[in-house]
């Protein structure tokens, strides 16, 4: 098996959850860093624009560098990871393409479904719900909560913050109301 097809392959749980799990104590040997990419935007506003607002008046060096580069290196990751492999489609299962065509997704060819995430369906009533208001419940959730699903999942929850597990709760129920709720009556 070739390096390209061990790395384009499902990775079973006991090495892909280890390896998550590994995130916290080298964060912590790192310098007590706390795991998200939320805070990239913040570190980003801080060292670019900055102006009178408070919020962004921080030594971001100190505190964000290794956050952007977390970052930078994760986006730049998966642009070489879609233009080195040519990954065709991403595995659904039956039951989940069903569920899925009971919601108007038909097309499972790439990596994310066309019928949601296209220029054309952008400017529909399920694209502006969906990607529009969706994209500023997730910043605003993010900010409210303090961090995303990442660092309250992996590192709020593994030091035992009761704060993340709320977070993830919130996250999980949010989850759920949007798939079985909205989603329904928007498709």
């Amino acid at each position: 098996m070739t390096l390209p097809e061990i790395i384009r392959a499902p990775w079973p749980w006991y090495v892909g959850g280890p390896l998550i799990g590994l995130m916290v104590p080298a964060l912590l040997w790192l310098g007590n860093h706390r795991f998200g990419m939320s805070p990239a935007l913040r570190h980003l506003c801080a060292a670019t624009v900055p102006g009178n607002l408070t919020f962004f008046q921080y030594d971001w060096k100190r505190s964000g560098l290794w956050n952007l580069t977390l970052t930078a290196g994760t986006v730049l990751g998966g642009f070489i990871a879609t233009r080195s492999f040519a990954w065709t489609d991403i595995a659904i299962s039956p039951a989940t393409q069903a569920s899925l065509a009971t919601l108007g997704v038909h097309d499972f060819t790439g990596l994310v479904p066309r019928e949601i995430f296209s220029w054309a369906s952008l400017f529909t009533l399920r694209g502006i719900i969906s990607v529009v208001v969706g994209g500023f419940l997730v910043g605003f959730g993010t900010a409210w909560a303090g961090g995303c699903t990442s660092g309250h999942g992996v590192t709020g929850m593994a030091s035992l913050q009761p704060a993340s597990f709320i977070a993830v709760l919130g996250f999980f129920a949010g989850g759920l109301l949007g798939t079985f709720l909205v989603l329904p009556l928007i498709s």
